[in-house]
């Protein structure tokens, strides 16, 4: 797939994701916030997956906006702004949640298939998913 990162690069960028992980998570944990809310809410970004009932175009555009940190950031700025709470604990857990999947090696979605991220292929067997013309 081009336009996949390889080599130190791609490892800088996960050690990123790592970063962004514990930096929210220290953020968060600053806030005086229930960790229960964390663990409810860590892994809601991945309904996102649901997009992959749709074909493989729309799932790359639902998860890529679910994984992307435009919209944590934006959280963020608008709970520190406002002050919401409740939306600033929101960016948080996206944040963390963001940096989890990064770390991991799961970065943004192609639309050729889910194994095909800019971070790399992943998975063992990854399944290639034509794309529409």
């Amino acid at each position: 797939m081009s336009g996949a990162t390889v080599g130190a690069v791609r490892i800088v960028l996960r050690l990123e994701g790592l970063c962004v992980l514990i930096a929210a998570s220290i953020a968060y944990s600053k806030f005086g916030l229930g960790w229960g809310t964390f663990a409810l809410f860590f892994l809601t970004p991945d309904i996102s997956f649901l997009g992959y009932l749709a074909g493989p175009k729309v799932s790359a555009i639902s998860y890529n906006l679910a994984h992307s940190y435009i919209g944590a950031i934006a959280c963020l700025a608008i709970g520190f702004l406002l002050p919401e709470s409740a939306v600033l604990c929101a960016g948080m857990i996206w944040c963390a949640h963001i940096g989890f999947d990064r770390a991991l090696g799961y970065g943004l979605k192609y639309s050729d298939g889910f194994s095909f991220t800019h971070l790399g292929r992943i998975g063992r067997m990854a399944v290639v998913m034509p794309t529409a013309a």
